[in-house]
């Protein structure tokens, strides 16, 4: 037998202000029972796992060791980071390749940062127009 993920803990100085942001990522609600203050806050991703927010003391200082790999369902890569970015994200780095393979590496706004991949429509499109060329010859 196999494990699952359960949650993905997130550890952080306000849980509720934090898991505020990332339901606002996910586009789902907190979980009814949290409060400012709380030392843990739970959100429910669709499709995904559980993510734990555990109040620590200490601050981020160093890369995240483990982060999350957000590909868009509704929109491009550029439209979910642009609108990323005016729910707080802030920008880390491009990773975006001249034939626009790549991500684009967010931070949330205590610092954790995540990447933002192509959609999978934009990789479908990608792909047949790869295969479109090659054809076409």
């Amino acid at each position: 037998m196999s494990a699952r993920i359960h949650n993905i803990g997130i550890d952080c100085h306000d849980t509720y202000a934090l898991a505020g942001f990332w339901a606002q990522v996910f586009e789902c609600p907190r979980q009814p029972d949290d409060f400012p203050g709380d030392p843990e806050a739970m959100l429910l991703p669709p499709g995904g796992p559980e993510v734990l927010f555990l109040a620590v003391p200490e601050g981020k200082t160093v890369k995240n060791r483990l982060h999350l790999d957000l590909e868009p369902t509704d929109r491009t890569r550029d439209e979910e980071v642009e609108r990323l970015l005016g729910i707080g994200a802030r920008h880390v780095a491009d990773h975006i390749g001249p034939t626009g393979a790549g991500w684009v590496v967010l931070a949330d706004p205590e610092g954790n940062e995540f990447c933002v991949l192509r959609s999978a429509a934009e990789k479908a499109a990608v792909r047949q127009a790869a295969e479109g060329s090659v054809t076409d010859g």
